[in-house]
């Protein structure tokens, strides 16, 4: 399989006249559905990532909208065009796998060359020279792909797809095959590249903080279906449900009963403390929730400790483990009705760090705690493990 999609054809309509938009998009395999129903709209020239574990549907969604699967059912719209049953060269597309798939025969030039050689476009050599000062690969032109780097690599794939002018790039785990360090570098790379050439990119990947990282906006994706939808921020600091709650990022989820809504807080008891949840937050609408609270949001104190964070005090707690990380010390702590508590400070050397057995008190600010639906499971999306 190809990296890219090579050629490209000319758009019948701009892309002003719209985003990529999928429409109850759905596909079957056998007796499996991969994709369920799907609504999505992807503006044009925001970098959006489609985020979930292996099987969720992501790339199968990527797939459908590259013209490599056919959907059962369902619409896909590019630019106020319909391009569901397209061919994949008939779509103003570009796809880049994980692989790249570069020719070993060619040199770097020859390689983001071809697709424009292919269709017999003209000024090829300033156009390549341009994508290639884009990637910063200008002093590489002449040698082959297995003299390159991984992340060498990465860029001659993506300035062989971006050649081409496409409405969209489609970015299947891109950097899956690269190494921790320069993956993150890479992830910079691209989004510098996006911003600088102002085109859609549309990204799948199963790694969070790659898509905190790069995306404007973020499609949190489980078993077919999009569990919630907005900016990296939104999606982390006020998740809708457990599984978003729990995959991107780590969260306490504590049982609760709701006391009383007002129009500003939400008054949950939790394990005979009242704590205050703010209603933009509260996404329950039965009695009982998961009050959530976000590792590093928790502060932790010695008993009797005056904590910055005034009305959501809990004490009797005991530290059942400790480790440090680093910049971090990350603590478990056992509380009065037996659930351990995760709870992550920054090391900044102005506080001692606690050690087993030490008793404490947890506090948050009510601002930061967010209430979700006690249906709803709370370990979902916590041991899912890495592609």
């Amino acid at each position: 399989m190809s990296s890219v999609v090579e050629d490209t054809a000319a758009p019948t309509t701009g892309s002003a006249g719209g985003g990529l938009e999928l429409r109850a998009l759905t596909k079957h395999f056998a007796d499996f559905t991969a994709v369920q129903s799907l609504d999505l709209d992807v503006p044009t020239g925001s970098f959006f990532a489609l985020l979930g574990p292996s099987g969720c549907g992501k790339t199968t969604t990527l797939r459908m909208v590259a013209g490599l699967e056919t959907p059962s059912s369902g619409t896909i719209t590019l630019g106020g065009k319909d391009i569901t049953y397209d061919k994949p060269y008939r779509r103003p597309v570009n796809t880049v796998f994980q692989n790249y798939a570069l020719f070993p025969h060619l040199d770097i030039f020859e390689n983001v060359a071809f697709g424009l050689r292919r269709r017999r476009k003209g000024d090829v050599d300033r156009q390549v020279h341009e994508m290639l000062e884009l990637v910063e690969l200008t002093t590489q032109t002449r040698k082959k792909p297995a003299q390159l780097s991984g992340g060498q690599q990465q860029r001659v794939a993506l300035a062989r797809a971006l050649i081409n002018e496409p409405e969209v790039l489609l970015l299947d785990e891109p950097l899956g095959a690269l190494d921790l360090k320069l993956r993150r570098s890479m992830q910079i790379e691209m989004k510098r590249i996006q911003t600088e050439v102002g085109l859609t990119f549309v990204h799948v990947t199963h790694d969070q903080e790659e898509a905190m990282t790069m995306a404007d906006t973020i499609a949190v994706m489980n078993a077919g279906k999009i569990e919630q939808m907005g900016s990296p921020d939104e999606l982390y600091e006020n998740p809708r449900t457990t599984f978003v709650a729990n995959f991107l990022g780590q969260s306490n989820l504590i049982a609760g009963t709701v006391t009383s809504r007002g129009a500003d807080l939400h008054t949950v008891d939790m394990h005979g403390i009242n704590v205050s949840v703010p209603t933009p937050r509260s996404h329950s609408e039965g009695d009982q929730g998961w009050v959530g609270i976000r590792p590093e949001k928790v502060l932790i104190g010695d008993e009797g400790e005056a904590l910055d964070a005034p009305g959501n005090t809990i004490p009797g707690g005991v530290i059942t483990d400790v480790s440090f990380v680093g910049v971090s010390t990350q603590s478990l702590v056992r509380m009065p009705w037996g659930q351990e508590i995760q709870v992550f400070e920054q090391n900044t050397g102005r506080r001692r760090i606690f050690r087993y057995g030490d008793k404490v008190e947890l506090s948050w600010r009510p601002e930061y705690a967010f209430l979700l639906d006690h249906a709803q499971d709370a370990s979902a999306g916590s041991q899912i493990d890495d592609e």
